[in-house]
């Protein structure tokens, strides 16, 4: 056997398809769970006085030099990603928002305010981060799903 024929069999038998990560154990997922059902209500709490355009809220994101508009998004997509905690298939890739969300929150923190106030961001990028990990296989599983939905049309 020549050195092309051994190549092109040893390529020839490797699989094309990815695999998904294995689903969390019955003690992780509740876990998961519980850490989702947490960030959920600290992301509708931290939601509400932007949705609501609190003047707290106003004067703190006007002092970052961030409007109106600016706070009701984030307020939105804050709100939005813990309405999707409660979808499976959304979970990860809620998770994975979250987690570039609260890294603009912590980076944010960082440079106007006191640095002491950044722990509580960072902290719950954490969470996020462990969530998005932990839940990966619903992201994988959701990308697939798109790609065989635009495949057919």
């Amino acid at each position: 056997m020549t050195q092309t024929t051994a190549t092109a069999t040893a390529t020839a038998t490797i699989p094309t398809t990815t695999t998904a990560p294995a689903r969390p154990g019955r003690a992780a997922n509740i876990g998961l769970w519980t850490l989702q059902v947490l960030t959920a209500a600290v992301f509708v709490f931290a939601a509400i006085p932007k949705i609501t355009a609190d003047p707290m809220a106003v004067a703190g994101f006007a002092m970052m030099g961030i409007g109106p508009a600016g706070m009701l998004t984030i307020g939105l997509l804050e709100l939005a990603g813990a309405i999707a905690m409660f979808t499976p298939r959304l979970t990860g890739l809620a998770a994975l928002c979250q987690v570039a969300l609260m890294i603009g929150a912590v980076t944010t923190t960082l440079v106007y305010m006191d640095p002491v106030m950044a722990v509580l961001p960072a902290v719950v990028l954490v969470v996020v981060a462990v969530i998005a990990y932990g839940r990966r296989r619903s992201t994988v599983e959701l990308i697939a799903f798109l790609r065989r939905l635009t495949a057919r049309g």
